[in-house]
């Protein structure tokens, strides 16, 4: 009997697969931190034979072949991918056999990138399941725009066939396993769904249950931004990127901390926003573990600039570090541990405010202050506070100089974004109040709320 074993990689919404028999496995869309895989495997008792990408990743770097280097399996790259490393080419039609029982055939699925394929699993003569990568996901599709506006109006379309393709070409019964949906900035939508079938994404996937301009016209209006570190996954993707180095980084003392930040380097506290906001050096910034901390620090930060890391643990450090190591951003300067006072060296600790929005509904009444609205744009459409300056968060460091003076009262749609926001301000000096609150409070305390 085979085992299909998702991988999960929540901070980046990713799931990658580990499928057996007992005795051969092969893995799809494994992540950089390639342990986790090794790990799973020889818990499983089994050799990983192949490795499959679904795709050049725009979302994070590959482990494939640092995997298939580790393990000598075979590495399934599609041979239209202009790559420079070693791969066995895959194109649609092949069929890869996996130990005694397992058979892959490869189906090419264009619509995420023009050269996805899909994996369709067969075992022992029976249609199981498809890994579907960035093509068929769990009530949605792969982003289409990925590769730029030139291209995203045909890719749309594609993306419609492929989904057809796969659900003609499948049964019902047939398990639906994706690489995206689960909070990926490179799915169109998201949903809840954690399984699904052939069968039931034909009941509920807009792309397989619409006409096709209805489901584009739909699909196109509701992409929003994505990370500006996309742009660096796929040249990293296609060089057959090595496995990270893990070893934590030199230790910073006070002096050093406050070098870094006199150079202009990045100093990125990871602690939570309420420890952030009660005593931080002044000139960090907060990117908390607690969130989608890789995401927005790799979003936000100007690639190459040197990082050091401040923590409570050195636990938290190594998280961290794995984290930024799935985007690229490989070895930290320095790093941290322990008491935030040791960290300023006896110079003191900044703070700023915590609020919720019934705050802010009050203190209008008594003063002017500015509210920021940090949330992207389909958020701030679908309802924003009248009167609020609207920077989306990835935008707020170029656009620093359009926010008027004046305290600045800085929310989100929960409070995350908003204390990250929080931090570059006070560091560029500005008076801030960061609103740890959900949106959806801010109508109930009286704040006008509009869609215009």
């Amino acid at each position: 009997m085979f085992r299909v074993l998702p991988i999960d990689t929540p901070t980046l919404g990713d799931r990658s697969y580990l499928v057996h028999d007992g005795t051969s496995a092969l893995v799809v869309d494994p992540q950089r931190d390639i342990d986790r895989v090794l790990d799973l495997a020889a818990a499983e008792g089994v050799a990983i034979t192949h490795v499959f990408e679904t795709h050049i990743h725009n979302d994070y770097v590959t482990g494939g072949y640092a995997l298939a280097q580790a393990t000598g399996a075979q590495y399934h790259v599609n041979a239209d991918d202009p790559v420079t490393f070693d791969r066995v080419p895959v194109r649609d039609g092949d069929i890869v056999a996996v130990g005694d029982t397992m058979r892959v055939r490869v189906i090419a699925t264009p619509g995420h990138t023009f050269t996805h394929l899909s994996y369709a699993l067969d075992v022992d003569n029976e249609q199981v399941a498809v890994f579907s990568g960035g093509s068929l996901l769990y009530g949605s599709v792969g982003r289409p725009d990925l590769l730029g506006p030139a291209h995203t109006h045909d890719l749309v379309r594609l993306q419609y066939q492929s989904a057809h393709r796969l659900a003609g070409e499948l049964p019902d019964t047939a398990g639906v396993y994706p690489t995206h949906g689960f909070g990926s900035f490179c799915s169109a939508t998201q949903s809840e769904a954690t399984a699904s079938t052939i069968g039931a994404e034909r009941r509920a996937n807009p792309v397989l249950n619409r006409a096709e301009q209805e489901f584009v016209d739909d699909l196109l209006i509701g992409l929003d931004a994505w990370p500006a570190y996309y742009a660096h996954m796929a040249p990293a993707n296609s060089t057959g990127p090595a496995a990270p180095d893990l070893s934590a980084p030199e230790h910073a003392d006070a002096e050093q901390i406050r070098k870094r930040l006199a150079d202009g380097e990045w100093v990125v506290d990871l602690r939570n926003r309420v420890a952030f906001a009660a005593g931080h050096v002044a000139g960090t910034l907060n990117f908390g573990l607690d969130g989608s901390f890789a995401t927005y620090l790799g979003w936000l930060i100007p690639w190459g600039t040197p990082l050091t890391l401040l923590a409570d643990t050195p636990e938290q450090v190594a998280e961290a570090q794995r984290e930024l190591a799935r985007i690229g951003i490989d070895r930290p300067a320095a790093h941290a541990t322990g008491d935030s006072a040791d960290w300023a060296g006896g110079h003191g600790l900044h703070t700023f405010p915590r609020a919720t929005f019934a705050d802010l509904a009050q203190v209008r009444h008594h003063r002017p202050v500015v509210v920021l609205d940090t949330r992207r744009d389909l958020e701030h459409a679908g309802g924003h506070l009248a009167g609020a300056v609207h920077i989306p968060l990835h935008d707020l460091r170029r656009r620093l100089g359009e926010i008027p003076d004046g305290e600045v009262w800085v929310h989100c749609a929960a409070g995350y974004r908003a204390s990250i926001a929080a931090s570059l301000l006070a560091a560029a000096g500005r008076l801030v109040v960061a609103v740890d609150d959900a949106f959806t409070n801010a109508a109930a305390a009286g704040l006008p709320v509009c869609t215009s």
